[in-house]
């Protein structure tokens, strides 16, 4: 073979292999049947939140039933036969006005009685004071010895005595008398009758409670941690069970000491019911809100995300997902936010809505709503919302 035809078989094999090497990095370079291509997820500017810093209005929450503390037990003060109860149970009733009638016929007998020993003791005194008016005269004339007169004052201090005696029982027996008549002690509703007429009752026994509904109470429990944001006079929102509205009251009264066994202290609202609109008896759930002077960090509750233990969220920084664990505090679920203490600060992009199988540092954007071009890749990669 001539020089000619050797060179010309080199150049031949050279070319050949150049060709066979740039097919092969072709080959490796080009995307498999199997690969995924690279997905940016899109979030609409809806779906994401900035931290805000506003006040969280505390609140301290308890419940109990409403009380009548202007409540009144009519009793009888003397025993005898119940005659007459002339109010049934709901009938709107006077201070001073009668209720009832007892046969007090033993008592009128025995006022009788008393009434007769008194003018008996009169009488005494009388004769006492003309004896010793007459002793005097004759001891002034020697005619008695001392010994005498003084026998007969003394006589005479006890007719006196036997008088005043006797005049203490017949007031008694009056009072009694005077107390036996069934009147009610205040302006209210009969409650409850406790006995029927016919019944022979006992000094001291129950007949009739009368409430005052003009004013109600509330009495509950707060917790020992929390007594010390509350004071007398602070405003209170109460729901009663029934009542569409809530109503207003006043915190009156906090226990100076907590409960025995019980890591709890007693308050007392107090709240206006004019038009009686509510009973005693009704369940109430007393709300009462704290003022907070400082913002505080602050972010939907629905951003916030916790697994095993750990608050975190999600964030979206320079195109990608971070998640960032975060520490919460106070927490407003009728504003629906929670106070964050660290982990995000002011500016932040954080997911407001909770999605499924996020992972951190894939690629994110914010777009505007409705804005087109998203991909298809896009929205089949898209975590679901939850």
């Amino acid at each position: 073979m001539g020089r000619r035809g050797w060179i010309g078989s080199l150049v031949a094999v050279i070319v050949a292999v150049t060709a066979a090497v740039v097919v092969a990095r072709g080959r490796m370079n080009a995307p498999g049947k199997g690969d995924k291509p690279v997905v940016t997820l899109e979030f609409t500017a809806a779906e994401v939140v900035q931290p805000q810093l506003q006040p969280m209005h505390g609140r301290i929450e308890f419940s109990g039933p409403l009380v009548a503390p202007n409540t009144a037990v009519v009793r009888a003060k003397a025993a005898g036969t119940l005659v007459a109860l002339t109010v049934q149970e709901g009938a709107r009733v006077r201070a001073g006005q009668p209720v009832g009638r007892i046969d007090l016929a033993e008592l009128a007998s025995r006022s009788a009685e008393r009434g007769a020993l008194l003018e008996s003791a009169r009488a005494a005194l009388a004769q006492a004071k003309r004896t010793h008016a007459s002793n005097e005269q004759l001891a002034a004339q020697s005619f008695i010895s001392p010994i005498a007169l003084e026998a007969s004052r003394s006589a005479l201090d006890g007719a006196r005595a036997q008088l005043d005696a006797a005049q203490a029982a017949l007031d008694a027996t009056r009072v009694g008398l005077r107390e036996a008549a069934l009147a009610a002690p205040i302006a209210g509703i009969v409650a409850r009758r406790h006995v029927v007429p016919g019944e022979k009752v006992s000094p001291e026994q129950q007949l009739l409670t009368i409430v005052d509904l003009s004013q109600l109470e509330l009495a509950g429990h707060v917790g020992t941690h929390e007594v010390s944001l509350l004071s007398p006079g602070m405003p209170v929102s109460l729901r009663v069970e029934g009542v569409p509205t809530p109503v207003t009251g006043r915190l009156a009264r906090i226990a100076p000491a907590a409960e025995a066994g019980m890591r709890s202290i007693g308050v007392t609202i107090v709240l206006a019911n004019p038009g009686e609109t509510l009973r005693a008896g009704q369940y109430a759930l007393a709300t009462v809100a704290l003022p907070d002077a400082s913002p505080r960090l602050t972010l939907p509750v629905t951003a916030v995300v916790s697994a095993g233990g750990q608050d975190h969220v999600w964030l979206i920084q320079q195109g990608a997902l971070l998640r960032r664990a975060v520490t919460l505090g106070r927490r407003d679920d009728a504003a629906g936010r929670v106070e964050v203490l660290s982990g995000v600060e002011p500016g932040a992009q954080v997911l407001g809505a909770r999605f499924d199988n996020l992972r951190e540092g894939a690629n994110a954007v914010v777009v505007a709503a409705g804005a087109a071009g998203a991909s298809a890749a896009a929205d089949a990669g898209k975590p679901a919302l939850r």
